[in-house]
């Protein structure tokens, strides 16, 4: 298209310089050729006419009858051997001298006066052929002529051949680029007819290129689309005015139509300076789905689907704002009792599928109007709509109901319980944060009753939670001053009624509210990450204390489950015996079922190492978890301690000691009963074969500084009974 001015410029160039070398080249020269030949003829005449004054002057009237010496004249003085002829005229017209010599045609002639004392009488005329410069001419145009088509080539007709080799290939790589564009491109003039597009175009729509095809309308082309089925539900001339009403707004902004197979086709128009319109379409079904999936994955958990942190917060924000006119609603907070031994147990994949699993079995629970979120881990939210507070009763009970039924997972059952959390708006709070900060107290309350219960929130529990902040800061306090202190409570030999050992338990000194036992400020301890240091203190203080006992006595020290997730933990148990330079045998770790369940292998390891060093390993608590037999086969532990839970209910767990003692013989392990308080229960339990008994029947804990007098005063105790 854009050749074509081109093409006219060429052709106009080269046929000027083909007439200008063919018309001019013989034209100059002949102009040249006459001018030199005239040029030659008039100095010829004027030469003449010089010396015929000359001889006049000198020769009076006569000059006129000299015919001879006149020709002589102007024979001596030719100046051009071209000059053919001459004649010499009076000024009355009388021919004085014609040599008249025949003269081809063509023929110049130049005259000039004779002047005799300042008076013409006479003309001098000089006649010349100009045959030959004709000739000469002709010679010239017709090389003129070849050279000027000799160069017709070259000037036009090379530079359109090149031109339309370089269209042609500009032409073949603009439809190699359109129609190798990831987008559908096409341009219509001002008249709504099709100028061009592109392949793409036609595939994004299944467009026939035999309909779709330049000088094609609109109106055309949209009735060819909707018989594709691309538009349902639309008409043609509903397409058609969404067409028009974005062509004339064409703010470069993008379209998007849905067709047929959810496909969504981006378009995009912008003016031409024609009138016309030039746009693009792309295909963003893909981009689409993966916004949308984005979104999604943004505001919900992607292991259980649930609404996550995000979205349950903006939720909470909309109820909120519905309370305001009048609207109740609960927040209820809950996690999963037990779910780290579980998934440390059985494995993560299975706690993701227990996770799935309960979120599930929450959604069955709630209703349309009810959000429920995974917020994290094993914690999840709900936001129920009521009409009383006590109508969150019922739905709080069915949750803990159906979340602790068995689960059958991989071949493996699985049981957990849960724990709840209620918040009541507007009653409680008013705030999305203070709503779960209030359902969250609850929730902590109802795990620190026993678990597997729900709590509402009542504003002492705000109270109590400044009390454990207040204990929180003291705690940390302790740890720099040095607060605490180890007591000593004996492990009596029942086989030789001696006091075998002790167990070490740390009480810390309070400087406002006195002695605090440690289950108020163990679990403290070790959620905010102090126990390692606290523990690391007691094995070393134990060790020191232990090292001034008889020999034949040991130390035993509790180790957090927390504690124990310490890689150096061997190397604390090696650096407190150097110290204080006790034996390792005297040594006695205590570990709990806890434990066991966190890192199989690395647990395992950990043990063994200790072992190594010579150190005795017992297992606390015995009987109140879910595998302890499986952990009896995996590690050969020295003590069994049977948990007092046991022996306070003696009379009902009585099978349960005996299976226990009988297990420890059969192991090659010995056992420790926790919690003796009377004459009868120390009677049974040396009946059972215990092999070790503590507790208060013979001696409360006691500071270091006792022990020394509760070796004699428990041994006497001991042979007594």
């Amino acid at each position: 298209m854009f050749s074509l001015p081109v093409r006219r410029i060429i052709t106009f160039i080269g046929t000027f310089v083909t007439m200008a070398i063919a018309i001019g080249g013989p034209l100059g020269f002949g102009v040249i050729t006459y001018l030199n030949e005239a040029e030659a003829l008039s100095r010829q005449a004027d030469l003449n006419a010089a010396y015929v004054s000359k001889h006049a002057y000198q020769s009076g009237p006569m000059w006129s009858f000299e015919t001879a010496r006149l020709q002589e004249l102007v024979e001596a003085n030719k100046v051009r051997s071209t000059t053919n002829q001459h004649r010499i005229m009076t000024t009355e017209g009388k021919v004085v001298l014609d040599d008249a010599p025949a003269l081809a045609y063509p023929v110049m002639v130049r005259s000039a006066p004779i002047i005799v004392h300042g008076k013409v009488v006479g003309t001098v005329e000089v006649f010349t052929s100009m045959a030959r410069a004709v000739t000469a001419t002709c010679l010239v145009a017709i090389l003129s002529i070849a050279l000027g088509f000799a160069a017709y080539y070259p000037v036009k007709v090379l530079p359109i051949k090149l031109l339309d080799e370089t269209v042609d290939e500009l032409e073949a790589k603009a439809d190699a680029a359109l129609n190798n564009m990831a987008q559908g491109l096409c341009m219509w003039d001002a008249q709504e007819r099709l100028v061009i597009c592109n392949s793409r175009y036609h595939e994004l729509y299944g467009f026939s290129p035999d309909v779709v095809r330049p000088r094609a309308s609109l109106r055309d082309v949209i009735e060819h689309s909707c018989a594709l089925g691309n538009h349902p539900g639309e008409t043609v001339n509903d397409v058609l005015a969404e067409r028009r009403a974005h062509f004339s707004g064409c703010a470069g902004g993008a379209v998007f139509w849905q067709l047929k197979g959810d496909r969504t086709i981006a378009i995009t128009d912008s003016r031409t300076d024609s009138g016309g319109w030039v746009s693009t379409y792309q295909d963003i079904t893909d981009r689409r789905k993966s916004e949308e999936k984005i979104a999604h994955m943004a505001h919900h958990d992607t292991l259980t689907g649930l609404p996550n942190r995000v979205l349950f917060r903006e939720q909470l924000d909309e109820a909120v704002r519905l309370a305001e006119k009048g609207d109740k609603f609960a927040v209820l907070c809950l996690d999963l009792d037990h779910f780290k031994a579980v998934n440390d147990t059985l494995g993560h994949p299975l706690g993701d599928a227990l996770l799935q699993a309960v979120s599930s079995r929450l959604q069955t629970c709630a209703r349309e109007t009810d959000t429920v979120a995974r917020l994290g881990g094993d914690e999840f939210a709900v936001i129920v709509t009521i009409q009383e507070p006590h109508d969150a009763i019922p739905f709080s009970a069915r949750l803990i109901e159906v979340i602790s039924a068995p689960y059958e997972l991989d071949g493996h059952q699985v049981v957990v319980g849960t724990s709840v959390g209620i918040a009541i708006a507007p009653n409680d709070a008013c705030e999305p944060d203070q709503l779960l900060k209030a359902a969250d107290m609850a929730l902590y309350r109802a795990k620190v009753d026993g678990r597997g219960i729900f709590r509402f929130f009542e504003p002492e529990m705000d109270t109590m939670m400044q009390v454990r902040r207040a204990l929180e800061i003291d705690l940390r306090k302790a740890v720099v001053s040095s607060e605490f202190e180890v007591y000593y409570q004996p492990l009596v030999n029942l086989q030789n009624n001696s006091v075998s050992g002790f167990e070490a338990l740390v009480r810390w000194n309070h400087p406002t509210r006195g002695l605090v036992p440690p289950a108020e400020f163990i679990p403290l301890a070790e959620e905010i990450g102090l126990i390692n240091k606290i523990g690391g203190w007691v094995l070393k203080q134990a060790c020191i204390d232990a090292a001034t006992w008889p020999r034949e006595v040991k130390v035993a020290v509790n180790l957090s489950p927390v504690q124990f997730k310490n890689r150096a933990l061997v190397l604390d148990v090696i650096s407190a015996l150097g110290e204080s330079g006790l034996s390792a045998k005297r040594l006695e770790l205590e570990i709990t079922e806890t434990i066991m369940l966190q890192d199989t292998e690395g647990t395992l390891t950990t043990l063994h190492q200790l072992r190594e060093l010579g150190v005795s390993i017992s297992m606390d608590d015995f009987g109140t978890g879910y595998s302890s037999l499986s952990y009896l086969r995996k590690f050969p532990f020295d003590k069994i301690k049977i948990d007092q839970s046991f022996i306070r209910d003696l009379d009902n767990s009585l099978a349960i000691v005996r299976a226990v003692t009988g297990l420890s013989v059969g192991l090659g392990m010995s056992t420790t009963a926790e919690g003796v308080e009377t004459q009868a229960q120390l009677d049974q339990l040396r009946k059972e074969g215990c092999t070790e008994v503590q507790g208060y029947f013979f001696s409360r804990p006691q500071p270091a500084s006792e022990v020394a007098g509760m070796l004699i005063s428990v041994q006497d105790k001991s042979r007594a009974a």
